[in-house]
């Protein structure tokens, strides 16, 4: 098997195996549902959290409003009373009036935030020092239970315009926030090793041999993006100690050089003669008009 490690720009995704036989059309659709996989579980442990914390989300020409102005224009939200949390609502007022604040008792918010927890462990880019390799069920197994879990604190289900249920249902509108910039369409996506465009049309085994136990980096962005920077010699951590090193050794000098200071010569308590001056009374003699 050839172990495939996929990076955004610098940074590592995760780890892929594939065959030196496989058409590359298929690792981009494998890897590309992977890296978009990951990035929904991302987006849904981010918003669990606002849920437990605040209730469900208000309906969108309610969000940002104050209360006085919901008064004002008789607004009201139809899902409140629909979408209560199992064991009854604690009001949690949410400043950002994005959510209407009816969030679920402690023993339910517990049930979110330990599913978030595992579901974050098992996307963590972690997974590649442990050498893991990623697959589509592993996002499904971190999905699964956080739907689960929404279902159990809310088993009458979320209003159809919570991100988290559109999420859930592929309905999630991303246009105009930085999630967007993050996600790679199939369409788009390209596959970079050593520098070249792995093309639709040829097989690993063009680029790359016949050798099964091969393990390559190979980058992962959108058409039209160019060629994408090529790999530092060193890693951050190898930066970082040698600044240390040579830091240590800038201290180091400093100190030698302080050891080989002879200006304490110029003293009063190394003059070999100071003791008979003082008998004599040669000491302190100034010279000078009176």
């Amino acid at each position: 098997m050839v172990l495939l490690h996929v990076k955004r720009g610098d940074e590592s995704q995760f780890l892929f195996n594939t065959t030196v036989d496989s058409p590359l059309e298929t690792v981009i659709q494998r890897i590309t549902a992977i890296y978009n996989g990951r990035l929904k579980v991302d987006r849904i442990c981010a918003e669990i959290p606002e849920l437990a914390d605040h209730g469900i989300t208000l309906p969108p020409n309610m969000q940002g409003l104050t209360m006085e102005q919901i008064v004002e224009l008789k607004l009201q939200d139809e899902w409140e009373d629909e979408c209560v949390p199992s064991g009854g609502p604690v009001f949690r007022k949410d400043e950002m009036g994005r959510r209407n604040g009816h969030a679920p008792n402690d023993k339910m918010r517990e049930v979110l935030m330990r599913t978030v927890e595992e579901a974050k462990a098992l996307i963590s880019k972690k997974q590649v020092q442990a050498n893991v390799c990623f697959t589509m069920e592993m996002v499904k197994e971190a999905l699964d239970p956080l739907r689960g879990a929404v279902m159990i604190v809310y088993p009458m289900g979320l209003p159809p315009h919570d991100p988290i249920r559109m999420e859930f249902e592929d309905q999630e509108d991303l246009s105009g926030t930085q999630a967007s910039l993050q996600v790679i369409t199939e369409d788009e996506c390209q596959l970079w090793w050593a520098g070249k465009e792995m093309q639709r049309g040829k097989k690993l085994q063009d680029y790359v041999g016949k050798n099964e136990k091969t393990k390559l980096v190979v980058k992962i962005q959108k058409k039209g993006q160019g060629q994408p920077a090529r790999e530092s010699l060193i890693t951050d951590e190898q930066q970082k100690q040698m600044m240390m090193h040579n830091y240590r050794r800038q201290e180091e000098l400093k100190k030698l050089e302080e050891a080989d200071d002879d200006s304490y010569l110029d003293s009063e308590w190394t003059d070999r003669q100071a003791l008979r001056k003082q008998f004599q009374g040669l000491t302190n003699i100034k010279w000078g008009p009176r």
